[in-house]
Order: structure tokens, then C-alpha cells, then sequence
């Protein structure tokens, strides 16, 4: 049974509008609404933060590990700066050092086994040294007597 509406109640209620003792379906829904929104909105700034991270991935190890640094540093420091310095060096490949060096490393160690023979030869082992003969005098001491 539909109750009366209060005497200072307009004709025409509007539908968000629910009765004493009933569901708010209006505000059930935003609410909703409300946190899905701040989950999406938090899962979008993890991503973007994440964004230098996943750039660098592709690059050096050292270049990544830098830019994770930075990456963390923003997070937790909230200076957008660090961040932005994350992102252009993610983008900036830089040269790669180590292959050339360790190619002359390389080089080096044969030549330096190439001219060397002579003193990784093994040296001779060393003679006996020779044993005195017995004596031939008798023994002194009470052993003698």
C-alpha cells in the first residue's frame, strides 16, 4: 500500500528520491561508481609511472636500472622531476662501451700469450742433492769402548 505523501511534498517527486525505510538505489550505484573509479584512477597512475620503466627495458641494464631508480625516487618523493628524468633517459639510447672494451681485452690477452713462451716454460726441476758417504771411523763414545 502506497503511503501518503506529506502535505508539503510536491505532486511530482523525482525518481532518486525513496521513501523512509528503503534501498537508496541512487546512492548504492555511485557509490560503486566512486571506488571503481578510484581503483581505475590508481591502476592508470601505476601504469604511467611505470611508463620509463618498461621504455628502458629494452635497452642496457645499466640504463634501466637508472631509470628504475629514478622511477622510485619520484614515486616516493611525489618530485615529478625525477620522473621526467626517468622518461628522457629511457628515451635517449645511450652508446654501448662494454662490447668494444671487452673486445680489446680480449685482443690484448692473446697478444700478451702469443709474445710471452719463454717465461710460462716450466722450469727444470731441481737435481738430488747428493748423500755424504758412511764414514769409516769408528763411533766415539761409551758405544766404542
Amino acid at each position: 500500500m502506497a503511503e501518503p505523501l506529506h502535505p508539503a511534498a510536491i505532486a511530482h517527486l523525482p525518481a532518486f528520491i525513496t521513501a523512509p525505510g528503503e534501498t537508496d538505489v541512487l546512492f548504492v550505484v555511485m557509490a560503486i561508481f566512486v571506488v571503481l573509479a578510484l581503483i581505475g584512477m590508481g591502476v592508470f597512475y601505476f601504469k604511467l609511472h611505470a611508463l620509463p620503466e618498461q621504455m628502458a627495458h629494452r635497452g642496457q641494464k645499466v640504463q634501466f636500472q637508472i631509470v628504475a631508480v629514478l622511477a622510485l625516487l619520484a614515486l616516493f618523493t611525489h618530485n615529478h622531476a625525477f620522473w621526467i628524468a626517468g622518461l628522457l633517459l629511457a628515451l635517449i639510447p645511450l652508446p654501448d662501451f662494454t662490447t668494444p672494451l671487452g673486445s680489446i681485452a680480449r685482443a690484448l690477452e692473446r697478444i700478451a700469450e702469443s709474445k710471452a713462451p719463454a717465461s710460462t716454460a716450466p722450469a727444470p726441476a731441481p737435481a738430488p742433492t747428493p748423500t755424504s758417504p758412511p764414514s769409516t771411523e769408528p763411533p766415539v763414545g761409551p758405544q766404542g769402548a
